[in-house]
């Protein structure tokens, strides 16, 4: 299996895990399109997939994946093109801007960006996300702590 989809696979995996999981499934809806996000420890990672990506895996530094997406008239979702920008913020407010990266995969596209995390540290992720075409913007907020594992 290639690094990059071993990648996506993990990301939408890990996404999928945390949609069942709770009653929050870790996406929003705006009607036409969907924005579904996931963070996660970069030691999660396997060292090879973080090394193909540019990705770096240490304890302290903390993944953001977004998805811009569709749904089908199937009911499936397919991911579309656009930018993503965002910061995330302390328990004191104190700001950190994510730079996030394009990821193109095939037909599969995601935004991520890496951050650094105290342990335990509650981080509250205010993001924007516009898909390619649409002129408004898609403000998601959530929350998440990491741990180190």
């Amino acid at each position: 299996m290639k690094p990059n989809t071993l990648l996506t696979l993990l990301c939408i995996t890990l996404a999928g895990l945390a949609g069942t999981a709770t009653a929050d499934d870790k996406h929003v809806d705006f009607g036409e399109y969907e924005v579904h996000y996931n963070v996660f420890p970069s030691t999660f990672l396997p060292a090879e997939v973080a090394e193909a990506n540019n990705l770096n895996r240490s304890r302290g530094i903390g993944v953001v994946n977004i998805a811009i997406m569709t749904r089908d008239d199937d009911g499936s979702l397919t991911t579309v093109p656009g930018q993503v920008e965002g910061k995330a913020l302390n328990d004191v407010g104190q700001p950190k801007f994510l730079g996030f990266r394009r990821i193109r995969e095939g037909d599969a596209v995601y935004f991520i960006a890496e951050y650094q995390y105290s342990e335990g540290e509650l981080m509250t992720f205010n993001v924007t996300a516009r898909p390619s075409g649409h002129n408004e913007d898609l403000q998601v907020r959530f929350s998440q702590a990491l741990f180190n594992d």
